[in-house]
């Protein structure tokens, strides 16, 4: 019996994962190349193999901890630190809903590019540093490191989905504990879709960054006369024809969703930066790398 062939459009969204994954690859690896290493939030005394630092021996420290050579060297006794290697978990959340795949302008990348980007490049360096990242409520949930793991978030985020919704709603993470999460969106969806979730979850893992996602002309709004405004999946639209007037209104509520995020960021100890597309991804990623650093 003769097997059924593929359709074109599946053939079409196949050879465009095969293409867009290893370019996510290539181009997150170069970003994540160029951003310094720098001191790691994990890096504090405790027990592991790399020396860390010299400090001066205090009472009821252990004789085999004393520094000799270094000690002979003054009058003070010193205990050589070692690093602390214990790997922390890192969960990020990519906002895959429709509305990240709009771009106001040719030549300047998706909001849904620039979080996988960023999201991947972290990915990256956090991996190399140790610690073990996860992507919740999807095929990289459970926290790893290493090279199969990057090749799993690679996939999840490059991958050809299903029936996406308009906006995004923030995950559960379940019985996942991260020491920090990482959310990168543009923030659209409705309130319930993202402060309750965001709240549970900042009552139970540590540092937290939100990375709010926007296209220029999301802010700018620069639109005129007659205009229609559709959902990138469809599901809402509205025509005007005085999209002008429009303006003030629409500004006033994305600015009051960014001030909501970012109040929301302080009260729980998180960080939060507005990022925009039309930006270096590097400034973000820098960012990033030292903001999951910065104890709570």
């Amino acid at each position: 019996m003769n097997q059924p062939r593929p359709s074109a459009g599946l053939r079409a969204a196949s050879e465009g994962l095969a293409s867009s994954f290893p370019a996510l690859m290539v181009e997150a690896s170069r970003l994540a190349a160029s951003v310094a290493m720098g001191d790691h939030g994990r890096r504090r005394a405790g027990v592991g193999e790399d020396f860390w630092q010299y400090r001066q021996a205090l009472p009821g420290d252990d004789l085999a901890t004393v520094d000799w050579r270094r000690s002979g060297r003054s009058d003070t006794a010193y205990v050589r630190e070692r690093e602390w290697e214990a790997a922390h978990t890192v969960a990020i959340w990519s906002d895959p809903a429709q509305s990240m795949d709009y771009s106001g302008k040719r030549g300047v990348p998706s909001k849904r590019a620039r979080a996988n980007l960023l999201a991947m490049a972290l990915s990256i360096l956090l991996s190399k540093a140790g610690e073990r990242v996860a992507f919740p409520e999807t095929n990289a949930a459970t926290p790893r490191s290493g090279e199969r793991q990057l090749q799993r978030i690679a996939q999840v985020i490059s991958g050809v989905e299903g029936t996406r919704s308009d906006y995004g709603a923030v995950p559960e993470f379940g019985d996942l504990k991260a020491a920090r999460s990482v959310f990168l969106s543009d923030f659209m969806g409705a309130d319930e879709q993202i402060f309750p979730p965001l709240k549970a979850i900042a009552e139970r893992a540590g540092t937290g960054c939100l990375v709010h996602i926007l296209d220029d002309t999301e802010e700018g709004f620069p639109f005129d006369g007659r205009v229609i405004f559709e959902s990138m999946g469809g599901g809402l639209s509205f025509e005007t024809h005085r999209a002008k007037s429009l303006r003030e209104e629409y500004r006033e509520q994305l600015a009051n969703r960014g001030a909501a995020l970012e109040e929301f960021a302080r009260q729980a100890g998180w960080q939060y930066l507005k990022h925009h597309t039309s930006q270096n991804p590097r400034a973000a990623l820098l960012w990033l790398h030292m903001s999951i650093g910065t104890p709570r």
